[in-house]
């Protein structure tokens, strides 16, 4: 029988989410309607004065043929790094649940760069494909592969991919960990003794059980893929080269804060924020669908 939980009167429920009520209203909702309200105005540099022009700044947005560059890079970027971060930690997962001896440290080991902020990710990953002194491209180099993601917009792409991935793993890593131990052992040692090999039991059975998980992570992923990536990119290639590496966040940023174009930067804030809400609910109404709980 279910247990719920009553409460005679309002205060005291209204009182235990108000910090949460609170903390939304502080850094979600008031900033959302900030951007909402700056992207009707043109404001000068000093925010001295301010001129108010509707929609005029998201007309000027729509006819400006780098930002809608921006939304394929986006794209690109966000499934890149999304499919890359997943898969990996979904076979290093399946690694360490099959190992007995040294679990412990394999298990830390993974867990580890989840710790290290986007930022000093990029740097790291920018020291070692570095054109003049990066260990990797120097070896590279001795291929016979001459690296230089300053000048090929490909290059510089797949860097920043791997480089957001690679803090992503970790967290990634720590889900499909979690929800391997729940799958019935049971069940996975029937098909194995139906004569199932590991990788069928895996696809028929264990899979299926992950999906929950999976649905999970994809959204996660991408809200991630689309703004915590930003001190990655800016530190490794700062948009470039020619802008192959400027993501939607990014270019808020470049035109807000580097342009001085506040309100072409609220505009693009305000449809950032409603693209990455539409992708949310496709997720749910269609991919929730496929999953089994």
């Amino acid at each position: 029988m279910e247990k719920r939980v009553t409460f005679k009167g309002w205060k005291l429920p209204l009182l235990l989410i108000f910090p949460q009520l609170l903390i939304s209203v502080v850094f979600f909702f008031y900033p959302a309607g900030q951007a909402i309200w700056q992207s009707l105005f043109i404001p000068d540099p000093f925010g001295l004065s301010s001129q108010f022009v509707g929609l005029g700044n998201f007309e000027f947005l729509l006819s400006d043929q780098y930002y809608r560059a921006s939304f394929l890079t986006t794209a690109i970027f966000s499934i890149l790094v999304t499919v890359v971060s997943m898969v990996v930690a979904l076979f290093l997962a399946v690694m360490a649940d099959r190992l007995i001896k040294g679990a412990g440290v394999y298990r830390t080991l993974l867990i580890w760069p989840y710790a290290v902020a986007p930022a000093v990710a990029g740097v790291l990953w920018l020291f070692m494909f570095n054109t003049r002194v990066g260990v990797v491209s120097w070896y590279v180099g001795l291929l016979g592969y001459d690296w230089n993601h300053v000048l090929n917009g490909g290059e510089a792409m797949g860097l920043v991919v791997v480089a957001s991935s690679w803090g992503r793993i970790s967290y990634n890593f720590l889900f499909f960990f979690a929800a391997l131990q729940a799958v019935p052992k049971s069940v996975i040692e029937a098909a194995a003794i139906d004569g199932a090999r590991f990788w069928r039991r895996f696809f028929t059975i264990v899979l299926p059980l992950l999906s929950p998980t999976v649905f999970f992570l994809l959204v996660v992923n991408i809200v991630y893929a689309f703004f915590e990536t930003f001190g990655v990119i800016h530190t490794i290639t700062s948009g470039g080269p020619q802008q192959s590496t400027t993501i939607l966040v990014y270019k808020v940023f470049s035109d807000g804060f580097v342009g001085q174009d506040l309100g072409s930067s609220a505009a693009q804030s305000v449809v950032l924020l409603v693209l990455v809400g539409a992708l949310t609910i496709v997720q749910f109404k269609f991919i929730e669908k496929r999953v089994h709980y």
